[in-house]
């Protein structure tokens, strides 16, 4: 009996390895094909659109003329500064201010990007002066020359007041560009209280 099943045994011996190279060809091409429909879904990282790739025109590195009307019967506050602007991704521009406001160090950051489902332009911008974050959205002109836009922050009259702000930068030419910050009035009315002269450094 001990003869007919080690015949037995070496009988079946050749059919369990092709069970064995069977199975295993199947584990493969299982393993491959979950790889391939893994790779097949896996998202897409987005790409930078039209709007994001006009703020890069602002990347480098820039100096500036801020001039300050606080009050209409005196001539304007002026103080200069340097401004050091990168991208973040081509999605976003970040913009670091430094200068000086009334005898003491002056720090700034904007950042600057686009929002594809709002179709808005969007940014905040933070500095040494105070705690306030401010938030804006606009758009740009059809002429892709003015970038427009809107905030609210604490009136300057009246700190614990929020009024309406409209933020202008317009396009001189590639390296020079006015920025305009108006404050909206209880008549309605716009009031230019901040002009800034940018000009591109080498």
């Amino acid at each position: 009996m001990a003869n007919v099943s080690a015949r037995n045994q070496t009988k079946d011996k050749p059919k369990n390895e092709q069970m064995k190279r069977n199975t295993f060809a199947v584990l493969i091409a299982t393993l491959l094909g979950a790889g391939t429909f893994l790779t097949a879904q896996e998202p897409q990282m987005p790409a930078p659109v039209k709007e994001h790739e006009w703020l890069q025109q602002f990347v480098g590195n820039w100096e500036y003329e801020t001039e300050i009307f606080m009050d209409p019967t005196k001539p304007p506050m002026k103080v200069k500064g340097v401004e050091v602007v990168r991208s973040l991704g081509g999605f976003w521009i970040i913009a670091e201010s430094k200068g000086e406001m009334m005898g003491k160090p002056f720090l700034g950051v904007l950042t600057l990007g686009f929002d594809p489902q709002a179709k808005k332009y969007v940014g905040t911008w933070t500095d040494s002066l105070g705690s306030y974050l401010w938030k804006y959205q606009g758009s740009v002109d059809s002429a892709g020359k003015t970038l427009t836009l809107e905030t609210e922050g604490p009136s300057p009259m009246n700190p614990s007041q929020l009024s309406k702000f409209r933020d202008v930068t317009e396009w001189k030419g590639k390296d020079d560009r006015v920025f305009t910050s108006s404050i909206q009035g209880d008549d309605g009315k716009w009031n230019m209280m901040v002009r800034v002269t940018s000009h591109r450094s080498k």
